[in-house]
């Protein structure tokens, strides 16, 4: 059981981080059958009560492996499987327990399978759970705003408010347009502002290009279109949502009236923050398994606990997006790309004197060796600009109230600086 747990575990995260989750729940699963091989064919060189038996979990674990590694299946083949998967898992988790208590002679070699079978029987049960409560665009409700088509696929967009200069918030890597909940209602009392989802995120379709920020950024371009939205455009984004901002701001400049980066990622975040390679690579890896392990059910249990506070039905929004397997599955994809993101957001050098508020998170200022310094020249992008480090966590900004407080001030400003051709206003 060790032997199979362990190769199964490096090779989710040390050979295959990179690899489609076909290809590594399918090589896991290879690896668990390695270890069911191991127990059929060392009982039976060594003792003499051989558990043949074992060559049944064996095989099933196995041929299900490979042909997931050859086949290769993407969605929506992933997210259907488990009304296949999940009752032969839960059924071999049965059958497994059943004959670990006839044909294991030693109490101690049961206690020591007994576990493995309840885990099987649990994990397809999940399953079960999981592919029952459905697609999350659906389990999350009906979308306020619309879905509009980019070209082959559809975005999700939710304006309110009248006035210019319009803001569009963009969200941050695993975020979701519910989750400006207590942002967009109080910027919209004085301009138009529109919460939106990239490809793969919250009501939006997915898409087959890559997540990078040249991409989100002609998507968010045509979808503006698309709508009938007209600029000038103030772009707020949060984390990762701040490098996008950037780069529609190159792409698209006479569109841009402003920008708020609210505790934004840098364009030189790989060079200037010296924990960011070590993060990455963790978190590529960690992020390898987590689309499998939410098709198991964990995400209700997370939802139940964990849901955001945010007004309205946004938190349970947030929520059921975040703890999905295709949340986890856009988020895997969009970190992937980081990197390229990045370079591509360091094509913007100047932002001239577009008015410009950059919020940045004491705590991770505090954390991470470099913060300050890539906040600090993302602020001197523009010659009319603002920077406040707030005693805040990353986001505190977008769900807490007084965090939430300060960005609608941040955007206010932005708004009507860019509105009078005034300055951003000290505060």
């Amino acid at each position: 059981m060790a032997t199979g747990a362990i190769a199964a575990a490096i090779t989710t995260f040390i050979v295959l981080p990179s690899a489609s989750e076909a290809r590594v729940v399918g090589a896991a699963l290879v690896a668990f059958a390695a270890g069911w091989a191991a127990l059929a064919r060392l009982t039976a060189r060594y003792t003499n009560r051989p558990q043949r038996w074992a060559r049944v979990p064996a095989t099933a674990l196995a041929a299900s492996g490979a042909l997931l590694a050859v086949v290769d299946p993407g969605e929506p083949v992933m997210s259907h499987l488990p009304w296949v998967w999940a009752p032969a898992l839960a059924a071999l988790g049965v059958w497994t327990g059943w004959r670990t208590r006839r044909d294991l002679p030693s109490r101690r070699a049961r206690v020591v399978l007994y576990p493995v079978a309840a885990v099987m029987v649990a994990a397809g049960l999940g399953g079960l759970a999981q592919v029952a409560g459905g697609d999350p665009r659906t389990a999350a409700g009906p979308a306020s705003g619309r879905l509009v088509d980019v070209g082959g696929y559809r975005l999700h967009l939710d304006c309110t408010g009248t006035g210019s200069p319009t803001v569009v918030l963009l969200n941050g890597l695993g975020e979701t347009s519910p989750e400006w909940a207590r942002i967009q209602p109080q910027v919209a009392r004085s301009t138009r502002v529109c919460a939106y989802d990239r490809a793969r995120q919250g009501w939006s379709d997915s898409s087959p290009n890559a997540d990078n920020a040249t991409t989100a950024a002609i998507d968010l371009h045509k979808l503006l279109a698309a709508a009938g939205e007209t600029g000038p455009f103030v772009l707020a984004g949060h984390s990762s949502g701040g490098v996008h901002a950037l780069t529609y701001t190159h792409l698209y400049p006479s569109q841009v009236a402003g920008v708020v980066l609210v505790d934004s990622a840098s364009p030189n975040q790989v060079e200037v923050v010296s924990t960011f390679n070590g993060e990455y690579q963790v978190m590529r890896r960690v992020l390898a398994a987590a689309p499998t392990l939410f098709r198991f059910g964990v995400g209700h249990v997370l939802a139940a606990v964990a849901t955001p506070d945010l007004p309205g039905n946004a938190g349970r929004q947030a929520a059921t997006f975040a703890d999905s397997p295709r949340g986890w599955t856009a988020m895997r994809a969009e970190q992937a790309e980081l990197p390229t993101a990045f370079a591509q957001a360091q094509a913007l050098t100047t932002l001239g004197s577009r008015p410009l508020a950059v919020l940045t998170a004491k705590a991770n200022v505090d954390a991470k060796p470099g913060w300050a310094t890539a906040q600090d020249q993302m602020a001197a992008l523009s010659t009319n600009t603002r920077h406040t480090v707030a005693d805040m966590d990353h986001v505190g900004f977008l769900h807490n109230p007084a965090g939430a407080a300060q960005t609608v001030t941040a955007i206010d400003d932005v708004v009507t600086a860019a509105r009078t051709h005034g300055s951003v206003p000290t505060r």
